[in-house]
């Protein structure tokens, strides 16, 4: 039936797989032009991986086919992810790096705390950051930090000062992806406008009543993106997470239903999902500082 997944559960057992040295148990740095790997396996890793191909971009399905750069491409994935080297024919970069590391070298520093915040390791692959000539000089500088203190023998300092060159790596990946997002401005408008058309067309026809607001999963695979990235790109594009733009959208909707209907106001919390018209009252004036009959009658 089809290949099946090549599943790299260790750092060693990466570097074993991708033809590198092991210089430390928790972390390495691959240099993938001397790898060899079948063109038609998915690879699973059991570590934090950090993807950066140097081939242009046009070779590979990353980015919804929007090129910013095509100088390289930065994959992150968390342990336990796969990346699919069947689909389009792609195969792991025959130029690149591999910046693995496990969560046991970064347990109990500050940045096994703050990984979570990284939110970029939640997006799909075709999600990739497409990077500049620049910022992937800033990646391959980092990397060869990281890749100089491995050469040295491991002592007490290794595991701080390693995980805190990865911190602010990755501190310069979240600034690469926030240089992306300004970039497509006009793609990510169009996003947010699909996203705006869904939940209008949801509320309008009442299914709001009987399922409830949707989900975060459902609006973000409805537009064919991570809930992760989509979250993001709300955050840049109208400063608000999605929960609180789908709150935005109730409260908008319901002004104009105050306004320019003469629906009741149980009806008008029913129909926008909230339990009771008290709790949507006692809501909507802490948002606008009146009652729903006082927007509605102006003085």
């Amino acid at each position: 039936m089809g290949d099946k997944i090549l599943k790299i559960g260790t750092v060693h057992q990466c570097n074993c797989c991708l033809g590198s040295k092991t210089l430390h148990p928790l972390v390495s740095v691959i240099d993938l032009s001397k790898a060899d790997l079948s063109p038609h396996t998915d690879i699973k890793f059991g570590f934090y991986t950090l993807l950066l191909s140097e081939c242009k971009c046009e070779a590979y399905a990353y980015g919804h086919q929007c090129y910013d750069f095509s100088d390289g491409t930065l994959v992150c994935l968390t342990p336990g992810e796969s990346i699919s080297m069947k689909a389009k024919n792609k195969r792991l970069p025959s130029k690149g790096w591999i910046l693995a590391f496990h969560p046991d070298l970064i347990c109990g520093t500050p940045l096994g705390l703050n990984i979570h915040n990284y939110t970029f390791f939640s997006y799909l692959p075709e999600e990739a950051l497409h990077i500049s000539q620049r910022e992937k000089q800033i990646i391959l500088e980092f990397l060869e930090k990281i890749n100089q203190e491995l050469q040295r023998c491991i002592d007490r300092h290794s595991k701080k000062i390693i995980s805190k060159y990865i911190e602010l790596l990755l501190d310069y990946c979240t600034r690469f992806y926030e240089r992306q997002f300004i970039t497509r401005n006009e793609a990510n408008k169009k996003i947010v406008k699909g996203l705006s058309r869904l939940l209008d067309t949801h509320i309008s026809t009442k299914a709001v009543q009987s399922t409830g607001m949707l989900s975060y999963e459902y609006c973000a695979k409805f537009l064919h993106l991570s809930p992760a990235y989509l979250n993001d790109l709300l955050i840049y594009e109208t400063g608000k997470s999605f929960n609180e733009y789908i709150q935005f959208k109730r409260f908008e909707i319901a002004k104009d239903w105050l306004q320019n209907t003469d629906k009741p106001l149980n009806q008008i919390a029913e129909e926008l999902g909230f339990s009771n018209s008290h709790y949507f009252s006692r809501l909507f004036k802490k948002i606008t500082g009146c009652s729903p009959n006082e927007f509605r009658i102006p003085n």
